[in-house]
């Protein structure tokens, strides 16, 4: 028996044989363009066929595991059309003659370096969209043809060093009980779609994975994020057990539906949702959220040639807010720059983005863009209870120049006759400790506070999470943390403002008490999160907390 460590990204606990999956690194055959006119032609008709390819594969995934994954085949689309890939791959044809598919293969590998080398981790997973883009026009450069992967030999667990969209679109679904990669995260696309099917998964086993051989019998275990080779009778017995609680327990989750989230002794909290595309509104409302918490917007401006214009964002603001029928929908603007780009914008490089001209600043600079989004929110505010919430604030100066403009976009619609809610809230994300520490007079000029824990964790211990040298540092329960909190929320009440927590650590179970003693009004966590919550604030009595809670950190 062996005993592999990993990264649990779909819980459930699975076993089965191994099916190994071999990943495509091969690069096409070093060809120089025999005439580059023609090679560039041969470039332009793979990447229309690579479309079509795509928009079919996007009604498939669609059919078989729902939209989440099918949408990941219309961002290949948007990047399929980005102008800056095009170029790129342009340039080496005609400056380096490089053949068509072996220029594909090199920007490719550049893109996804880039894309890799990003601190969301969100956008780190985009680098397996670039490669597989690649592979696709590839194959159809060379003429080659993809693996087929739907004749598998009976029930297995799939491993690979990851998978991509289009091998996982391929897989007999009805056949695979868990997924194991070397590489991947939450947000790798074998995640997603374990997610998607309802089966476990385990990522980033790292060196681990090459002890894994075809036809090996594991148990895979989403939960604890392991692998057990060849499991022993008791360890077989034990996850017998534990996979038969564990059914139990998500049947108990269920009837949590419709009941309130509140203590033993009766402090009630509100549960809502983070989303990042209004495909996400349908699990928000399976897991009974009682509203949106963070909605980022965006998804709207990336995988794009240009800045969506005013109705194409109005359209999708408003159908959020008609889906969730008068419960707050609470809408980030646009936070760009740091490890979010888009090609068009032509943000230029810093030495240190996450502290550069990202978000708020972006927007205070490029009214025009900022005034469109702020329109295309009012306007869509008829349809339901809006809160607009504005990211990376640091002083009053930038919140009063927020509201004044948003009282010029109130003005001109007024004039042009078109409709808007006079109750749309307006709130800041607290996620700088500049903002924390005047809480105080912030506080005063908005509706609400929504505290954005990644990055006030980050700045205020010193701490980037992504950096493997430094993440033992990154720690959202340091007591110096949890004072801002505290301070943050204090200063909120005394201003008669609500204030909410939207970064990951809202989902921590082990820091729920103190956000309930400190009186937090909201917590918005993944929609998967919210039932597993709600069992943890009921189970609660927040009276006999108190006391050690205070102590914990005075």
């Amino acid at each position: 028996m062996l005993i592999l460590e990993g990264m649990g990204t779909s819980r459930g606990i699975a076993d089965g044989k191994i099916l190994i999956i071999e990943s495509e690194n091969n690069p096409p055959k070093i060809l120089d363009a025999v005439n580059c006119e023609e090679e560039l032609q041969k470039f332009y008709t793979a990447k229309e066929l690579a479309k079509s390819q795509l928009m079919a594969l996007c009604k498939k995934a669609s059919q078989e595991v729902g939209d989440e994954t099918a949408t990941i085949f219309e961002i290949h689309t948007m990047m399929l059309n980005d102008t800056d890939f095009q170029e790129a791959v342009e340039a080496r044809i005609r400056e380096h003659h490089n053949s068509a598919e072996y220029a594909v293969y090199l920007i490719g590998r550049e893109f996804a370096r880039n894309f890799s080398q990003m601190n969301d981790s969100y956008m780190k997973e985009r680098a397996a969209d670039v490669i597989d883009i690649s592979h696709r026009m590839i194959h159809i450069l060379t003429g080659s043809s993809e693996k087929p992967l739907e004749n598998m030999p009976g029930t297995v667990v799939i491993a690979a060093e990851d998978l991509m969209p289009s091998q996982t679109i391929q897989l007999d679904k009805k056949k695979i009980v868990a997924f194991i990669t070397r590489n991947g995260s939450q947000a790798s696309h074998s995640s997603i779609l374990a997610r998607s099917l309802g089966i476990p998964s385990v990522a980033a086993l790292g060196t681990g994975f090459a002890k894994l051989n075809n036809g090996d019998y594991v148990i895979v275990d989403g939960l604890d994020g392991t692998v057990i080779i060849d499991p022993d009778v008791i360890t077989n017995a034990q996850y017998t057990v534990k996979k038969h609680a564990l059914t139990e327990h998500e049947e108990k989750l269920k009837a949590l539906k419709g009941t309130s989230a509140q203590t033993k002794d009766g402090y009630k909290i509100e549960l809502c949702a983070n989303i990042g595309h209004p495909d996400d509104i349908l699990s928000v409302l399976e897991n009974d959220a009682e509203g949106i918490g963070l909605f980022r917007s965006e998804f709207l401006f990336l995988g794009r040639n240009d800045f969506p214009a005013e109705e194409v964002q109005c359209e999708a603001y408003a159908s959020v807010l008609e889906k969730m029928g008068g419960k707050r929908v609470v809408v980030r603007t646009l936070d760009l720059g740091a490890d979010k780009q888009a090609s068009y914008r032509n943000i230029p490089c810093e030495d240190n983005p996450a502290m550069g001209y990202r978000a708020i600043r972006m927007q205070l600079d490029r009214t025009d863009l900022f005034i469109t989004q702020l329109r295309a929110l009012y306007r869509a505010s008829v349809h339901g209870r809006l809160a607009i919430m504005f990211p990376m604030i640091t002083s009053v100066n930038e919140v009063q120049l927020i509201k004044k403009l948003c009282e010029e976009v109130k003005k001109d619609l007024t004039q042009e006759g078109i409709p808007f809610s006079d109750c749309v809230e307006l709130g800041i994300m607290v996620e700088t400790p500049a903002a924390a520490l005047t809480a105080d007079r912030l506080a005063a000029e908005v509706d609400f506070f929504s505290i954005g824990t990644n990055d006030l964790t980050q700045y205020t211990l010193a701490a980037d999470r992504m950096n493997s040298k430094v993440a033992y540092l990154y720690d959202c329960g340091h007591p110096a943390v949890l004072r801002m909190i505290r301070y943050i929320t204090e200063q909120a009440h005394k201003h008669g403002i609500w204030v909410g927590i939207c970064g990951e650590s809202a989902a921590d179970l082990s820091l729920t008490q103190y956000y309930l003693r400190f009186g937090v009004d909201e917590l918005s966590v993944s929609p998967p999160a919210v039932l597993e919550l709600k069992e943890k604030i009921q189970s609660l009595e927040l009276a006999t907390l108190m006391e050690s809670i205070d102590n914990t950190l005075d």
